[in-house]
């Protein structure tokens, strides 16, 4: 993906905050909810992005192309169905994302019916931002789905295999995330693209674009 510059940069950044702020609040409100009010407690239960943002995450974002936002905690022990409730908490995130991407879309075609383009500057950056922002939320999507730690995939497949808590379970989080790790390396240095996240991506543009009457990117 290599390193964006600042003109990307500035385009991306409201998809980039507002996707991982509901990302990581969607993750607390479903476990306050289901009975777990550990993140709630520590203040993650909010669309404040200052209470999800992590530092380093943010400058990998600038730097390589792909960040991360400070994880929410959950705490097994309060869930009253710990396999099927960890599933639900971990899944919340990825689908708000997708939740935000067809609003993204929604909202494209509402403002673009309401004002249509009309070559000016500012509207312009508006429009992209918001079709940037499509991208960025399925792109969110799309890499937290992958069942490999510390991913939310690997939650969901873990519960829905029932081994979230055995011997096996904790070496696959522990070198899962290393693989994850190297595989992002490799594609960074490489070029190439081990995991096919961003034809995910594209594909699932398209559709959702045609749609909303837009042609794909």
């Amino acid at each position: 993906m290599g390193a964006l510059g600042i003109e990307n940069v500035l385009r991306m950044l409201p998809g980039i905050i507002i996707g991982l702020t509901v990302h990581e609040f969607a993750h607390a409100f479903v476990a306050s909810r289901l009975g777990d009010d550990t993140a709630k407690q520590m203040g993650r239960a909010s669309l404040n992005p200052l209470v999800h943002s992590d530092l380093i995450g943010l400058l990998f974002i600038v730097i390589a192309g792909f960040g991360w936002a400070k994880p929410v905690m959950i705490d097994r022990t309060k869930l009253s169905n710990p396999r099927r409730d960890d599933a639900l908490i971990a899944s919340a995130g990825p689908l708000s994302n997708l939740g935000l991407s067809i609003l993204g879309a929604a909202a494209l075609t509402i403002t673009l019916g309401i004002v249509p383009f009309n070559g000016d500057a500012t509207y312009g950056w508006i429009l992209n931002a918001l079709i940037a922002g499509i991208y960025i939320n399925l792109g969110l999507f799309v890499f937290n789905s992958i069942p490999l730690p510390p991913l939310d995939g690997s939650h969901v497949l873990l519960s829905a295999l029932n081994v979230r808590d055995t011997p096996n379970a904790q070496r696959f989080f522990r070198y899962g995330a290393i693989a994850l790790f190297g595989i992002i390396i490799a594609e960074q240095a490489l070029h190439i693209d081990i995991l096919p996240i961003g034809k995910v991506v594209r594909a699932l543009a398209d559709v959702l674009l045609n749609a909303f009457g837009f042609p794909g990117q």
